[in-house]
């Protein structure tokens, strides 16, 4: 410990790298992640619904102890200081920084020194959970991970009363910003107790083998009682008369490949699955290279996370993409269990950590990028608006294939930055009792009234609630709307929107104005725009 660190080893470097993984999401005013603006809608109601009694008549929104409420409850204290949209931004911010922070202080913790190979892994900061918004459920990855590292540390130095007081709370906390962190921590916590344990007594017994694998595990388990109080708290929440939600499509092999496929997936798809290919690459050489070997400790967790993984079935408790979300961390728990052996040269070394961050600058050069195209289509989007009034009633229909395009058009929950930004009903708000604070309640909207009425395609899309956008314009019912949104829809019979009356217009996307005028009067467009009644 004593030798000096080397360049990609100090802590100006680590702050560094966490600097530059703010960078992606330093320009666009919406970080343009699929599900954000849906949340963000909610966000508004929570904050709003007192002062305006008009959102009760469209959603319910009840408090209740469920382990998803990071940024619902971040943004009470920070909202009033910096405004809505400012405390999520900063907030979303944040979670790829602790991440990189995270991923370093384990295999700082772990390795006594940083090691080249863990600068692989940070590019995982923006995965594709990430991307598609499960933001509570990548803060509480983001916090495990610095949690898990405070936990290394405490052990290191001895401190283990001290750990096991101040992890009883830290672990409610973490439960009450998503279960999924939780979860995670303690599979972690218990493979590095494991670890602890038995090499702290495998001088002790005679006997060694599997006995004294059987004994580890028994303290490991002790061990992580701190750990343990939110089951109680999950066992809360899930037997309430109000909790809906299913658990289904187990060992579903071809999705979970998928996912491992999928863990950098943004925008371009070969980009995406060279800089898989490169992480697997880079897997592959802690086996096959005698100059790179695996951590015991951190192989361990890779090796249980990967079991959870393969276990975990695609929908849990009527969220979808359980698994999916697992992936990344599988593959940044293994990537930093890499670590040169003794025998690798400071070239070498050096190199390897050259080759690490000009991977993940790339990534970032290219998120970033990403974000200001993706960005550019939100403004154009949320041009429409300026000719919407507040406490409007709008029906929104945003166009998709079928097919799982890899580039998602994140379009799908801008809808609802209208609840926002204006007060105004959409219909893309999840309704899933105990599984969120919100439902809607708008019962003229009939099957209109929450997600995923809102996706439209050109056709039945197998397995899936989505309407044919003919089918959605043909049976919303007009009169519990004022406005009808088009977000880039596939093509559709226009006498399906007679009566309806055009007032906003972008490429293909177009606002209309429920007409409730006589037949036959109209309100021109003006350079693409036309006021509000």
């Amino acid at each position: 410990m004593g030798e000096k660190l080397h360049w990609w080893q100090t802590r100006m470097f680590v702050a560094a790298m966490a600097f530059a993984a703010a960078v992606p999401l330093l320009w666009p005013d919406i970080p343009p992640l699929v599900d954000l603006p849906g949340h963000m809608g909610r966000y508004r109601v929570q904050l709003a619904i007192g002062d305006n009694p008009w959102l009760n008549q469209w959603y319910d929104f009840r408090w209740s102890l469920i382990g998803n409420l990071g940024i619902d409850l971040l943004i009470i204290p920070l909202a009033p200081l910096v405004g809505l949209e400012w405390a999520v931004k900063l907030i979303v911010i944040a979670i790829p920084v602790l991440t990189v922070t995270g991923l370093l202080w384990i295999a700082r913790e772990v390795h006594g020194r940083i090691p080249a190979t863990a600068l692989f892994a940070l590019p995982l900061a923006y995965s594709y959970p990430f991307q598609f918004g499960f933001v509570n459920f990548a803060l509480s990855l983001a916090l495990a991970l610095n949690l898990f590292a405070w936990w290394l540390r405490l052990a290191r130095q001895g401190r283990l009363r001290f750990r096991a007081i101040v992890f009883v709370p830290l672990s409610c906390a973490l439960w009450v910003c998503h279960t999924f962190g939780w979860g995670v921590l303690g599979v972690l916590a218990f493979s590095a107790e494991m670890i602890r344990q038995h090499d702290r007594r495998k001088g002790e017994r005679a006997d060694g083998g599997g006995r004294h694998w059987l004994a580890a595990w028994v303290r490991a388990g002790l061990g992580c009682l701190p750990l343990a109080l939110p089951m109680i708290l999950m066992v809360a929440w899930r037997s309430g008369d109000h909790v809906t939600g299913q658990t289904a499509d187990w060992f579903n092999w071809r999705a979970k490949i998928n996912w491992v496929l999928m863990v950098l997936r943004d925008r371009w798809m070969a980009w995406d699955i060279a800089g898989v290919t490169l992480l697997f690459v880079i897997l592959l050489k802690g086996v096959r290279d005698d100059r790179i070997e695996y951590s015991r400790n951190l192989g361990l967790s890779a090796l249980f996370l990967a079991a959870v993984y393969l276990v975990l079935p695609r929908i849990v408790f009527g969220s979808a993409y359980a698994d999916m979300r697992l992936a990344p961390y599988v593959l940044a728990i293994a990537l930093i269990a890499l670590r040169p052996r003794r025998g690798l040269s400071l070239r070498g070394s050096a190199t390897m950590a050259a080759l690490g961050l000009a991977f993940f600058g790339a990534r970032l050069a290219g998120t970033t990028a990403s974000y200001w195209l993706y960005d550019r289509s939100y403004d154009e989007a949320l041009t429409a608006l300026s000719v919407i009034p507040e406490r409007a009633r709008v029906v929104s229909f945003v166009g998709r294939r079928c097919r799982d395009d890899w580039a998602y058009s994140r379009l799908e929950h801008v809808p609802a930055l209208l609840l926002e930004r204006r007060l105004a009903y959409t219909n893309d708000q999840w309704s899933m009792p105990g599984a969120q604070q919100l439902t809607a309640r708008y019962r003229a909207a009939r099957g209109f009234a929450h997600d995923p009425s809102q996706v439209v395609t050109d056709r039945r899309c197998r397995g899936e609630w989505w309407r044919p956008v003919n089918m959605a314009l043909a049976q919303f019912p007009r009169t519990a709307f004022d406005y009808v949104w088009l977000i880039r829809p596939p093509a559709y019979d226009p006498a399906l929107t007679r009566g309806l009356t055009p007032i906003w217009r972008r490429g293909t996307s177009v606002l209309f104005r429920v007409d409730d005028t006589p037949a036959g009067r109209t309100q021109p467009l003006l350079n693409g725009v036309s006021s509000p009644r």
